[in-house]
């Protein structure tokens, strides 16, 4: 790989950290009239838009909201296949709410939550995305309850239609990551615990995990047990896993990064409560670092607001 890539950059990774720094923290918003493609999909659990005016319009609003907002790159796990580079980027999100916005009037309240962003480009410009944000997180710190928040939206003279697969928008990247053994190692633990081997074998003893609700794990039970909570809420759904990245660089731990979904019908007692029979689609994304004694960090996230939004959509309730 040249010096200079994409005349400019030092390497993707490079280029995705750069863009993200410079459109938030620079307010250069501007600028993804060049760097985001004008017919952009971009996915995420509460909805699919398209076009980088609707980007442009969402980026002015979340810093109207959140005028101190930070993106601060954790990790960016990419991929090199059928002419895209895909990035997949996660972010600690930093900021406090200081305007009124889709989050309510403000609280003055911080708060700390990861992203993950899966984007794909080529020729220096993204013109493909997949993004999941823990809302519930995000809520919790802002002092609110993510299904109370869910019951507003839907109960909205313009309720939001959260994704689905029928709603999904087709883009220019048709890639599924990589062959790496890192990635498909991962992917094999995640299958194992929504077919319920829960016994987290694949885990350090001291793993540490980031999961959705702002919830910091410590320890392989914990882990296992939240992603229980998760699959005990919809026991009959298919888990598929859409991308699969696995990486090694200098300087870092072998890591996968994957994107998946469960999907179909809250239909168990579990993270959401009373079953419902209300049809569901969760989707979710999951950075992974291993080391000597197995898996010892992790990052999945998954919307708590886009599942309520779908369970109260079907029963009405409030």
């Amino acid at each position: 790989m040249s010096n200079a890539f994409w005349g400019e950059w030092r390497d993707f990774p490079d280029y995705i950290i750069d863009i993200t720094r410079r459109i938030w923290e620079g307010r250069d918003i501007e600028s993804l009239n060049r760097l985001y493609a004008p017919e952009i999909p971009v996915r995420t659990p509460m909805g699919v838009a398209k076009g980088n005016q609707g980007v442009i319009a969402s980026t002015m609003a979340t810093l109207h909201e959140f005028p101190d907002r930070q993106l601060l790159a954790e990790d960016v796990i990419w991929s090199e296949t059928e002419g895209h580079y895909l990035s997949s980027h996660r972010i600690l999100s930093t900021g406090t709410h200081l305007g009124e916005g889709y989050f309510g009037a403000a609280t003055g309240k911080r708060f700390a939550i990861r992203v993950i962003a899966d984007c794909a480009a080529r020729d220096g410009v993204i013109d493909d995305e997949w993004l999941v944000r823990d809302n519930g997180g995000l809520i919790r710190q802002l002092g609110g309850d993510p299904r109370a928040f869910a019951a507003v939206l839907t109960a909205s003279n313009s309720p939001p239609k959260p994704f689905t697969p029928e709603a999904d928008i087709p883009g220019p990247y048709a890639g599924c990551g990589n062959a790496s053994d890192w990635g498909a190692r991962y992917a094999e633990t995640l299958r194992a615990l929504m077919s319920g081997q829960l016994a987290p074998k694949a885990y350090d003893r001291a793993a540490q995990s980031e999961h959705a609700g702002a919830r910091h794990l410590i320890g392989a039970e914990a882990i296992a047990q939240s992603w229980l909570a998760l699959r005990a809420a919809f026991p009959s759904a298919t888990f598929t896993i859409h991308h699969q990245i696995g990486r090694e660089d200098p300087l870092m731990p072998p890591r996968a990064a994957l994107r998946w979904s469960l999907h179909g019908t809250h239909d168990g007692w579990g993270a959401f409560g009373r079953p419902t029979g209300a049809p569901v689609h969760v989707m979710g994304m999951a950075h992974a670092e291993f080391g000597p004694w197995g898996l010892r960090r992790e990052c999945a996230l998954w919307d708590e607001v886009a599942i309520w939004t779908q369970i109260l959509l079907h029963t009405g309730e409030t």
